[in-house]
Parts: structure tokens; sequence; C-alpha cells
């Protein structure tokens, strides 16, 4: 890893949009990992720039701040003791905690990441990694939920036992909550917005994770995967998102009542 450095890592984590920013000292992030160089890092980035860190060394520290705290981002490694990292991960969403998660893998963990992307992480770091690259994937999670909250979509798409609530950014299948990451929620939009159209994974990779987001189509499909468990009657037999093999994904149903208006 690199060294700290004051300007370059303010820059990953700050945005020249205003309703990117986050006022000093209300974004916490939970780091979940027994290294404690990670820790120390982020702990000391965030006595610079005006965030706060809490920091558990094992899976079972880690899954009772995850449920205590208020974190806006939990950095999450997958191999702890005591918890694994996915055990951690599948406990964060089976509570109905919602906050973006950031895994940290070793290089021959591939198999272990796309199993985290599937029980609901949305990225990932493999390590080794430089500073630099870690904080560019904390700002850009964190200026992604806050541009998905601030966001004002009145209005609702409604489907046949589903129901997009854009104003209350909330999805109902057959009247009840369905707890959707904020990454799932955005891909659900992008999809339902645009029904009957193919929707290219380069395309969702760009409207959901950003321009320059390196992410492969194996990730995109255990997030849609993930997505689909949650929304569909069915999953082995979709109702509502279809593959289209080798492009990406079609959303088929159209609304039936409600109105959208765009943001």
């Amino acid at each position: 890893m690199d060294r700290l450095t004051s300007s370059p890592t303010l820059d990953l984590l700050s945005s020249q949009d205003p309703t990117d920013q986050a006022p000093a000292g209300e974004t916490t992030i939970l780091v979940i990992d027994d290294d404690p160089t990670i820790g120390t890092m982020l702990t000391m980035l965030g006595r610079e720039h005006g965030f706060t860190v809490q920091v558990a060394t094992d899976g079972f520290e880690g899954l009772r701040l995850a449920e205590q705290s208020d974190a806006d981002l939990i950095v999450l490694d997958l191999n702890l003791p005591r918890l694994t990292g996915l055990d951690v991960c599948r406990r964060i969403r089976a509570a109905g905690i919602e906050v973006p998660i950031l895994m940290v893998s070793a290089n021959h963990d591939v198999v272990d990441v796309v199993v985290g992307l599937e029980i609901g992480a949305d990225d990932y770091v493999t390590k080794p990694f430089e500073l630099r690259e870690l904080a560019a994937r904390i700002g850009a999670q964190l200026r992604r939920q806050r541009r998905s909250a601030a966001q004002v979509r009145p209005g609702r798409l409604k489907f046949p036992g589903l129901v997009i609530d854009f104003g209350r950014h909330e999805v109902l299948r057959d009247g009840e909550a369905v707890g959707l990451t904020p990454t799932e929620f955005n891909l659900l939009a992008l999809l339902a917005t645009r029904p009957g159209r193919v929707v290219s994974r380069a395309e969702m990779i760009q409207q959901v994770w950003g321009q320059g987001a390196e992410l492969d189509a194996r990730s995109v499909d255990a997030h849609v995967y993930r997505l689909r468990r949650k929304i569909e009657p069915n999953n082995e037999h979709p109702t509502y998102v279809h593959a289209v093999p080798g492009v990406g994904y079609r959303f088929d149903y159209r609304p039936v009542g409600g109105s959208l208006t765009p943001a």
C-alpha cells in the first residue's frame, strides 16, 4: 500500500457537485478487518478529512457494530477470524442493513468475491492495493449513495405484483416491502424505466457504478441474480427481469398504472 497523502486522497473522496458532499463529522465508515493497517490508515484519513472510522478486528465484533451503529459504508475483509467475511455480509443483509459493503479480498478469492456480490456486497478491492484505490472506491460508493438519496423522482411505477416508489425509495412485492441495497434499487430503476428495451451490461455498469468502474459481466450477473431473488416470484423462471444472452437484460412488464416523472 502507498503512504497517506493529503490532496490526492481528498480529491478521491470529494466531488465538485455539492449534492455529493457530506458535512464533516456526519460520514461514518465501519472497517471490519483483522489487519490493523487498513483501519489505522482510514482512521488517519478520517481525522484529516472529517469523517469517522469505526474498527472491528473480527467478524462477531464487526456484526455487532454494524447492527448498533449508523455506518454509511462498510469495508469488509473476507478472511476474518471467528466469523468469515461472507457470513458477516450474509448476516448484515439478513438483518435489513442496506448500507454499501466494499469487500477486501486476496487475489485467490475470486469465487468468494462472486459469492459476496451474490449475497449483497456492492464492490470489492483485491489485495495488494494502494490506499488511493481503496479511497477511490469508498468515495465512489459514498457519492453514488448520496446521489441516489438526493434524487427526487415523484411518482411510482406499478407492475403486476410489483411497485417501485421513487419518492420513498421503496419497492413492494405483493404489497410487502422488499429490502434492496442501493445498488439493487438503482439496477431495478434502470431496467424498469426502460421496459421492453435490452440494456447491455456495459450500460448497466456505466449507469449504476459509474464511468471507469472495474466490473466484469460476471459481477453484474451476480448483482442481478440477487435482485431477482428478492423481486421474482420464481427466480428460475423470471417474471420481470429477463436475460438476453450475450447482451444484457430486459424488463418485460409495462406499467399498469401510476406515473413516473424523470429525475
